[in-house]
């Protein structure tokens, strides 16, 4: 008998599915793990009669279909928000579906995992100077100590809202330049430490806002990168990192997020352009991969079990790694875009396999039994 897994997802408007063709990869890889593999959104909730109108894939007709359905054993939460009506419900079902099993859950804002990350001496050397926005004093006298600040939304995700400010030669004012809410560029504007909040009137700098020390990102020909490793837990409940790639912005662009336009590329040969030696990318790699590691675990003691994380980093030009965000619910497409289906098969496959350990640790007996050896492992500093 197959094992069922939820996948708790939102509609966009049209009543899209932001991320089905990843779903379905889930939902193929799921079959030859004998797990079928149920998306649904809470409007698609009976409450009534406890029952779900799921979508479930069929790989024969390559369609997707409807079946009613009880609450699956463990439940996979894709849940972007996209707006207050959206976390109104999803709020909602949470709140009322309290004994469901999550797979993945929601972390907290970028604010509060700075301070949670703060508290681990193995990550502190790695956190960017960060301050909640109060005020343009506060904000002028964080401008005086570094020389690139970025402005970001608590709560944002793939760039949207994210402000930088570069001081001018010779202390004369700052370059602002950045995305809107919608992710569309704000072109580059000479600005005062006074005017920036008169300019990012109406963005609610002070409910919303943290202010971060930049670290220098521009490649020789002016565009932004970073990049985007994927910690994920695998079939054995242990944690694994994944796969890490390069991402480099658009031009005029200051993220490198592929949604708003940035392009993919290996980590390897992103920092053998950038440090040459085999030597300097292999300690940087290891130490972003350690990193990687230190910011799972230590999550994962204040939050409970959950599944993945992306992390997104930054390599300054001494080397040194730098976290930017951590992100609960990540996308996997850089690897397939890096060419790299190696991993990005792997990326899909293990919140599964993990799912599968999950449950069958809890069915099994309290003797000490071995989880299911579901595939090769790969080792933490695999090169991919």
């Amino acid at each position: 008998m197959s094992t069922q897994l939820g996948v708790l997802a939102m509609y966009m408007p049209g009543r899209k599915l932001e991320e089905l063709s990843f779903y379905r990869k889930l939902s193929i890889y799921g079959q030859k793990l004998g797990v079928d593999v149920f998306v649904f959104t809470p409007d698609d909730v009976d409450d009534n009669r406890s029952r779900i109108h799921a979508l479930a894939y069929n790989q024969a007709a390559r369609s997707w279909t409807r079946r009613w359905i009880g609450f699956p054993p463990i439940i996979y939460d894709r849940c972007r928000y996209h707006g207050a009506d959206n976390y109104r419900k999803i709020t909602r079902f949470r709140q009322k579906y309290t004994k469901l099993r999550y797979l993945s859950r929601p972390l907290a804002n970028k604010w509060i995992i700075h301070r949670l990350l703060s508290e681990n001496e193995n990550i502190v050397p790695h956190l960017p100077s960060t301050i909640h926005y109060k005020s343009r004093k506060q904000l002028e006298q964080f401008l005086k100590k570094h020389p690139i600040v970025y402005l970001k939304p608590k709560s944002g995700t793939g760039g949207r809202g994210i402000v930088r400010l570069q001081r001018l030669r010779g202390g004369r004012g700052y370059l602002m330049q950045g995305r809107d809410a919608e992710r569309r560029i704000l072109p580059a504007t000479k600005v005062t430490a006074a005017n920036i909040p008169v300019r990012l009137a109406g963005w609610g700098l002070q409910s919303k806002y943290i202010v971060q020390q930049g670290i220098p990102l521009e490649l020789k020909d002016g565009r932004v990168h970073d990049y985007r490793m994927l910690v994920q837990k695998d079939g054995h409940g242990k944690w694994q990192v994944t796969g890490c790639a390069g991402r480099i912005g658009p031009p005029f662009s200051v993220t490198s997020n592929l949604h708003g336009g940035g392009t993919a590329i290996s980590m390897e040969t992103m920092l053998k352009n950038r440090f040459g030696t085999e030597e300097k990318v292999k300690s940087i790699k290891e130490a972003a991969y350690t990193l990687g590691l230190h910011i799972a675990e230590h999550l994962e003691t204040k939050f409970g079990t959950f599944c993945e994380a992306g992390i997104d980093l930054a390599v300054d030009p001494s080397g040194h790694v730098w976290l930017l965000e951590v992100n609960p619910k990540p996308s996997r497409d850089v690897f397939r875009l890096t060419g790299d289906l190696q991993t990005y098969r792997r990326a899909i496959r293990r919140p599964i396999e993990f799912a599968l350990h999950l449950l069958e640790k809890k069915a099994a007996p309290k003797a000490d039994t071995k989880p299911l050896d579901l595939a090769p492992q790969s080792q933490q500093n695999e090169s991919h």
